[in-house]
């Protein structure tokens, strides 16, 4: 059966239905402690949910290992879960790619079924099959690709978001309209992040994830045309792990801060228009600030995007723009052009 996205109306009738469709003997509801606390009360007292055991793990992207996944093994095991019992994952995208690992491989693989909690999680770690964690002090090391049944999109859940987890998955949503059109990435960048309007958020929402579904179902594996997914990420992934050592920064802002060097790069060597980089650029330097990296930082930098799963044979894979929606996959940047694109990075 193929992933089914429920923009929500009813989360109480969805989710019975998505439930009654994954046959199941037993149900698990995996949480972290801030969803423990401010998510699950919304839904505990459904019908559905009455016979479910809940399974809550540590908060944040530091949990997000190897004994937190042996953890939630243990809790399936222990709670007596079969190949026949279904995980519900109600969190961030944490938990989506925790918890989808987890139910990916415990007895080969049993039902699960998504409902992120956060504005990343909903526009990117819930969508397109991505599960794992991080592993040896690298970022989503070990993983499987493997479709959750439903995926339930609800934006009640972001009310109980501060400032900071909006604006990461809205990162998300901007790079989503920089691989589509135009008309996206203009309301994208017009979008008062800090009042943000809730129902226009629903709407836009709807729109990012129909970004990500449609290049996901014309290549599940990423081998061409899902690498488009993958821009900010090269240096985003790098800023993200370089960040875990001093002071860690979410997802989204890494992506945020990616987008830069890489927009750069995409000036200078696919012709991407400077005016569309320059707006780009104020917007995320208005909601996002920046990130105190010296001169000092770029072998490290450099060696973190070495490390990136998107490489081949050593080679640092970018993928970049020649415009809005004009996609350059496996576009690849000396030395002496990443440090330039830092350079542009940190003085604008």
């Amino acid at each position: 059966m193929e992933q089914r996205i429920i923009i929500s109306k009813n989360l109480k009738r969805e989710l019975a239905l998505a439930i009654s469709e994954c046959e199941h003997d037993r149900l698990f509801v995996l949480t972290d402690e801030t969803t423990a606390q401010k998510c699950w009360p919304v839904i505990k007292e459904f019908f559905s949910l009455k016979k479910a055991t809940l399974i809550t793990i540590g908060a944040t992207d530091t949990h997000k290992d190897l004994d937190t996944l042996a953890s939630v093994w243990k809790a399936l095991g222990d709670g007596g879960a079969t190949r026949h019992s279904c995980l519900i994952n109600l969190g961030g995208g944490m938990v989506t790619d925790l918890g989808g690992f987890a139910a990916s491989t415990f007895k080969r693989g049993i039902d699960f079924i998504n409902i992120p909690t956060t504005l990343l999680a909903m526009v990117d770690a819930s969508v397109g099959g991505k599960t794992g964690i991080n592993f040896n002090g690298l970022k989503n090391e070990i993983g499987v690709f493997n479709d959750s049944k439903f995926v339930i999109l609800d934006t009640k859940f972001l009310k109980t978001l501060d400032e900071k987890n909006i604006n990461s998955g809205y990162a998300e949503m901007l790079k989503h309209g920089l691989i589509s059109q135009e008309t996206m990435w203009a309301e994208l960048v017009s979008f008062d992040l800090r009042h943000p309007d809730l129902e226009q958020l629903q709407r836009m929402v709807a729109d990012s994830v129909q970004v990500k579904e449609r290049i996901v179902k014309e290549d599940p594996m990423e081998h061409g045309i899902r690498k488009a997914l993958n821009l900010g990420h090269t240096f985003g992934h790098a800023f993200e792990s370089w960040a875990l050592k001093r002071t860690p920064v979410l997802h989204g802002y890494a992506v945020a801060y990616g987008l830069i060097p890489e927009l750069y790069l995409s000036v200078t060597k696919t012709g991407f228009p400077q005016d569309k980089m320059r707006q780009t650029f104020q917007f995320i330097r208005e909601n996002y600030g920046t990130l105190g990296i010296t001169c000092d930082d770029y072998p490290e930098l450099i060696e973190l995007m070495h490390h990136d799963k998107k490489n081949t044979a050593g080679t640092i894979n970018f993928t970049l723009l020649g415009g809005i929606g004009d996609i350059k996959i496996n576009q690849t940047a000396t030395e002496e052009e990443i440090k330039e694109a830092l350079d542009f990075f940190r003085e604008g």
